[in-house]
């Protein structure tokens, strides 16, 4: 197995250990775990921006002479999915579990996107998988919290909210690698491109979307700290020599 289908799979993997470490805090300490998951989801959101601007957002466009147009069609899908996730299954349905499904469809499916993401990244090179996965495993601990958190809220039962929970934000990840990774060994070098840069687009969404939320709920010092805390660290990891050989096959 090439490097290019090893890598997301070891990180699509982590990032499920992650989560379901989460979802071990939350069923352990369920109200601390609760107070510090908007802490941590800003902490994510501020290493992703840090990463996206300034290492995959550029390299996306030096790679494909289209970039720009594949990074706005990959904010925007974000974006839609979000919306098409709220007005299929909208969160004013008559209370109980019900109305946990919006929330829970999101999370599912944006935790099968990062799994894209990570066989997307890996195939146009090793620094860049690495950049693009490090800070979604960070916030997938997050994640787990804020599924099993919904359900909860919304009356489901402690066993079944885990489990639910655990499909939602930990199992979905390596199986959004497991069915898009082979496909991206047959691909060639424009098409890996613009996927890339579609996924740069997604990130940049994730980061300055969905991980920013936080910022309406924490107390304003709270919310600055954990937010220059993930810019430091990413900043730290763009410091890193990570080098690998580049392998679409």
């Amino acid at each position: 197995m090439s490097l290019s289908l090893q890598a997301p799979l070891l990180f699509g993997l982590a990032s499920a250990l992650i989560a379901s470490l989460g979802l071990l805090a939350v069923a352990l300490r369920r109200d601390w775990t609760a107070r510090q998951s908007g802490l941590i989801a800003l902490g994510a959101g501020g290493m992703l921006a840090t990463l996206c601007l300034m290492h995959i957002i550029p390299e996306a466009l030096i790679m494909g002479g289209h970039g720009g147009r594949f990074l706005l069609t990959g904010f925007l899908a974000g974006l839609l999915l979000s919306f098409a996730a709220g007005a299929v299954f909208p969160e004013n349905i008559a209370g109980g579990p019900a109305a946990a499904i919006t929330p829970l469809l999101a999370i599912a499916t944006h935790s099968f996107l990062d799994g894209v993401v990570y066989s997307v990244s890996f195939s146009a090179s090793f620094e860049s998988g690495v950049y693009a996965a490090m800070p979604l495993i960070l916030h997938e601990f997050a994640e787990g919290i804020i599924a099993f958190a919904v359900l909860a809220r919304h009356g489901v039962a402690l066993r079944a909210a885990l489990l639910y929970a655990f499909f939602a934000a930990a199992a979905t990840t390596p199986l959004g690698v497991v069915l898009s990774a082979p496909f991206m060994a047959g691909l060639g070098e424009a098409t890996i491109a613009i996927l890339f840069a579609i996924s740069a687009g997604l990130l940049l969404y994730v980061a300055t979307g969905p991980l920013m939320k936080p910022l309406q709920e924490e107390a304003p010092a709270r919310a600055g700290g954990a937010l220059a805390a993930g810019v430091l660290a990413g900043l730290l990891i763009l410091s890193l020599p990570l080098h690998a050989g580049h392998d679409h096959g």
